[in-house]
């Protein structure tokens, strides 16, 4: 379970920075500052965790539960900015409104990073225990502040075409859904299932699925027509 989280957290992380190469240098500098802040002025509440909590909290289904309620709600938002910007460069004009959403998507950097630069903070604070706190802290904030301007700039180095970027930025997102799902759920279902299959039911959903491909397919037929005419 706590490997499954590890990985959730580096795929949070790796979408945060990736998330950054889309932005303006003035942006990506304001959003590692705002992270280096958080990272050196969170080390009180820090030492103030331990292995046994976390291993409670992960434990926990409410508190997964609700954890895979923001998790989600932050994916779809990330993903809705991917959509855009491709209606932006597939369409170029569209209206203001539209534009508008999308710069405030592109803005907007997620906060799932900032539980991950706590979680990486206690982490480390467990690693290095005779040492100064305030220090450990603040050296990781330093490190954080470096980190993702040079991993934005990496990223665009690495896959210079937009698109590119944006197709791997939705990959990662629909990967850290998977990933969320595993570790969020924990084994739990909603529901338990049932051993025998409802034949009349299963025929009712195909009968139902074949109309509806049929329908569009008669729909796509008649409007290449229409087209052809």
């Amino acid at each position: 379970m706590e490997s499954v989280v590890i990985v959730l957290m580096i795929l949070i992380a790796l979408s945060f920075i990736l998330k950054q190469s889309f932005g303006k240098p003035v942006a990506v500098i304001a959003v590692a500052v705002v992270a280096a802040v958080f990272t050196g002025t969170m080390w009180p509440f820090a030492i103030e965790q331990s292995k046994s909590q976390i291993s409670a909290w992960l434990a926990d289904s409410a508190l997964m539960l609700d954890v895979a309620v923001v998790l989600s709600v932050e994916i779809i938002i990330q993903m809705a900015f991917c959509m855009m910007a491709v209606n932006i460069s597939a369409e170029g004009c569209l209206p203001r409104w539209k534009v508008l959403a999308y710069k405030i998507l592109r803005w907007f950097p997620g906060i799932l990073f900032f539980p991950v630069l706590f979680s990486a903070l206690t982490y480390l604070i467990f690693t290095f225990p005779g040492n100064d706190f305030r220090l450990t802290a603040w050296l990781m904030g330093g490190a954080v502040l470096v980190l993702i301007p040079a991993g934005a700039w990496l990223f665009r180095r690495l896959v210079p075409e937009k698109d590119l970027r944006l197709e791997l930025y939705f990959i990662l997102n629909a990967l850290t859904a998977v990933f969320g799902v595993v570790a969020t759920v924990n084994g739990q279902i909603s529901a338990e299932g049932y051993s025998e299959v409802d034949w009349k039911a299963s025929a009712g959903l195909a009968a139902i699925i074949l109309a509806g491909a049929v329908a569009g397919l008669a729909w796509y037929a008649f409007r290449l027509l229409r087209k052809r005419d």
